[in-house]
């Protein structure tokens, strides 16, 4: 075990499912911490990531589901019988604790068991803001759920500043304290290990790499829209260069143009991309935020299509080559993307909304956006309880906030009635407080679980 390991939110969750399940498969990119936080409660480990560790396991398969329990089987899909070897152990003996599996790929590969009622998936995503240990949570997202609408207060001394430094630093423990040279020489290095050796592990040779990394730009480019994939594919095929970045607005809306269009002949096929799109989400790189449906007569015309989100906005920010001079500066850079407000502001979006879904899990609550085809009422969090109960927050890259910035969520309160728990603002300012309207407003660093 590290020594100088930083507890996770998600610890909490693996012990207490760990004491009534046998087998939980914790999942997410690589990178995030799964096998550091997995082995503090392993007592025997097999480590399938380790050179000649699968050939040991072919040859001896029993010797994998035998030991002191739990047993931890780390990058289980680097040998996929390992996933059913665990199902059927849990068939012949469901004792609580038995098995810890870690996987950097959402499902299994194929041929396996999906390992339904005998293996159950948690989920881990890079450090929230809490876990990063930048100032002491003071608002509790699991009380904001309780309804109780309780007191609101706290002061941070994280600014502007110090989100972006967050964004570029990224969550995943092993480079973000590295020297800023080094951790982007670690982020490019992380982005092109997808591209060249995590497609062809999930069964998709890359043909093109240029292609796939023209795309992956336009999606990050899209961070915290809800462009379409049409328009995604669309913006993947400009070519580097041909035009100096510019921005223009449209109906309050920027307009980033940093490349002129390639040749049509260029643009990348649906059949192309949609297999990008799938591995992506596979590997965890691609966390889209899928629109809130919900069951009732509320609300109406809400658009379905997810919001956009890497796993990390730091991924974003490599991808889109910008440093914190750019993104404080607003200098337009990247594929043509409409979004409303600076890539800045779509990346803090990305890192709130990174930071509430772990805690939201923690509270074992779903999270999602919400957005009406006509724009009218857009809030880009929803936390749901189960029982359909909400918590609404909102993210706005300011350290003040007026009445024009909650006019979304005092519609959707007259809306949803009861059934808004509670609303909030995220911000960069410095005082968590509660509005005369009981909203909420709370500085990022000030947010926890």
């Amino acid at each position: 075990m590290a020594q100088d390991y930083a507890p996770r939110i998600v610890d909490t969750e693996l012990a207490e499912l760990l004491s009534g399940l046998p087998a939980i498969s914790l999942e997410g990119p690589r990178g995030v911490g799964k096998t550091e936080t997995a082995r503090r409660l392993a007592r025997t480990r097999h480590e399938l990531d380790r050179p000649g560790a699968v050939e040991v396991a072919a040859s001896d398969p029993d010797r994998l589901v035998e030991g002191a329990e739990p047993i931890l089987i780390d990058e289980w899909q680097r040998w996929a019988p390992s996933w059913d070897l665990v199902r059927r152990a849990v068939d012949e003996d469901r004792r609580p604790g038995r098995f810890l599996l870690t996987g950097s790929a959402s499902a299994p590969i194929a041929g396996a068991h999906t390992g339904a009622g005998r293996i159950v998936t948690v989920r881990m995503r890079p450090m929230s803001l809490a876990e990063r240990g930048l100032a002491e949570p003071a608002v509790s997202l699991a009380e904001l759920l309780t309804g109780g609408r309780p007191p609101v207060s706290g002061s941070t001394e994280v600014r502007l500043g110090g989100y972006v430094e967050e964004i570029l630093a990224g969550g995943f423990p092993g480079v973000r304290t590295a020297p800023s040279r080094t951790r982007r020489a670690e982020l490019d290095g992380y982005l092109e290990r997808i591209i060249s050796r995590e497609f062809p592990e999930q069964g998709l040779r890359v043909r093109n790499p240029a292609v796939l990394r023209r795309w992956l730009r336009a999606y990050a480019a899209a961070t915290s829209t809800i462009t379409s994939y049409d328009r995604i594919r669309d913006a993947s095929s400009a070519a580097d260069g041909d035009k100096p970045a510019r921005t223009t607005t449209r109906g309050g809306a920027h307009l980033v143009a940093g490349q002129g269009r390639a040749a049509d002949g260029d643009k990348p096929a649906r059949t192309t991309t949609r297999p990008y799109r799938d591995i992506l989400e596979q590997l965890w790189i691609l966390d889209p935020l899928e629109a809130w449906l919900p069951i009732g007569g509320h609300l109406s015309r809400l658009t379905v299509g997810p919001k956009h989100h890497l796993a990390d906005p730091a991924l974003a920010a490599r991808l889109l080559g910008v440093d914190a001079g750019a993104l404080l500066d607003a200098r337009p850079t990247g594929p043509t993307i409409v979004r409303d407000g600076t890539l800045l502001g779509a990346l803090f979006e990305s890192l709130v909304t990174q930071s509430v879904r772990v805690y939201a899990q923690a509270s074992e609550a779903a999270t999602n956006h919400l957005r009406t085809r006509g724009g009218d009422l857009e809030v880009d969090v929803i936390v749901v309880r189960p029982d359909q109960r909400v918590v609404a927050l909102e993210v706005k890259l300011a350290a003040s906030i007026g009445d024009r910035d909650v006019g979304h969520l005092n519609r959707l309160a007259a809306r949803l009635g009861a059934d808004l728990l509670d609303a909030v603002i995220v911000t960069t300012g410095r005082d968590a407080y509660r509005r005369r309207d009981g909203i909420a407003v709370v500085p990022a660093a000030l947010l926890g679980p």
